[in-house]
């Protein structure tokens, strides 16, 4: 019998019959909470656990590890593609850009604008081509997730693009520092649980970030300038749950769709809690002592732009497939 992460345990029934009840192992890198409160990610998570065990009775269910606690962050994706991670919820440009480039267009800075434009990739060509993408690569998508995010930082504002020359700033991806790059700033990469600790030594000036990590990991202690994610922005991460397909072809088929159907009833929860932290990330920020500003769609357009001339144009010379993925994103409206 082949090896599998998720725990299995045969309940024997009282005709003599085996029933095995599968239970999958989550693991993320934001902070943990509870089913009620905390990271809506955690949270998100915790309910979908739940609704499997409701919903199967019992015969699927699932343990939630939060903050690396059963992984370390760089490691999950590799790990689900080779079927020793049963799912993961991740920022997927930051954790997998690196292994599987085509990833990085879910944090394209100016690409997704919108939480409605960002959803509306699940149902387009480039959702059906995006998700073709990762299944080759052993990996499904159970949520779409899409957060927009803003910028904490330590010295001055970051609004505009001319803001960012000469800063140390954690852009999110490869294409978000190219980005800062052009802008003029000194991009250092880190996974968002890592931010904290750069600023409070120095070692970075500002960060984006989603508007929920912004809060969970408690950045407005370093913090002396917020830049919200609400109302405009040019930062949306694409940050989904995931599951192995390895584990997932080994289930059966009333587990698996199962598994597809809660996933995407999450959903609106997820763009519901989103859009709750873009407003509440400014009240956090303010009641600590920072200031705290918005961007306007002009702004936005600006660092479009320049994203356009840069990371959208790297991202698409490298293949016939990222230039698809660019212009299958840009038709999205």
């Amino acid at each position: 019998m082949r090896n599998t992460p998720f725990s299995l345990f045969v309940f024997v029934l009282m005709s003599g019959a085996t029933l095995a009840a599968a239970n999958l192992k989550i693991s993320h890198q934001f902070p943990g909470g509870t089913i009620d409160s905390g990271d809506f990610r955690d949270r998100l998570c915790r309910k979908f656990a739940a609704e499997l065990d409701k919903r199967s009775k019992g015969a699927l269910t699932a343990t939630v590890y939060p903050g690396s606690s059963l992984m370390k962050v760089n490691a999950q994706f590799s790990a689900m593609r080779k079927g020793a991670l049963d799912l993961t919820l991740l920022p997927i440009a930051n954790a997998a850009g690196g292994e599987v480039p085509e990833v990085n267009i879910g944090l394209m800075p100016g690409l997704v604008t919108s939480y409605e434009q960002g959803m509306a990739w699940k149902n387009a060509p480039i959702g059906r081509e995006f998700s073709a993408l990762l299944a080759e690569k052993g990996v499904i998508i159970v949520s779409w997730i899409w957060q927009a995010g803003g910028v904490a930082s330590r010295t001055k504002a970051i609004i505009e693009p001319a803001d960012a020359k000469g800063l140390k700033i954690r852009g999110g991806s490869r294409e978000m520092d190219l980005t800062l790059k052009a802008a003029g700033a000194a991009v250092v990469s880190l996974p968002s649980n890592e931010i904290y600790a750069g600023m409070q030594t120095g070692a970075l000036d500002a960060a984006l970030t989603s508007s929920t990590s912004l809060i969970s990991f408690h950045l407005e202690e370093n913090a002396k300038h917020l830049t919200t994610g609400r109302g405009h922005a040019y930062w949306f991460m694409f940050e989904p749950l995931l599951i192995s397909k390895t584990i997932f072809e080994a289930l059966p088929k009333d587990q698996q769709q199962l598994i597809l159907s809660v996933g995407a009833e999450l959903e609106a929860f997820a763009v519901e809690a989103a859009k709750a932290d873009d407003k509440t990330v400014a009240e956090v920020y303010a009641k600590a002592g920072a200031k705290v500003y918005d961007l306007s769609a002009e702004t936005v357009r600006r660092w479009r732009e320049i994203a356009r001339g840069t990371s959208w144009k790297d991202y698409a010379e490298k293949g016939p497939r990222f230039a698809k993925f660019i212009q299958l994103a840009e038709d999205v409206k």
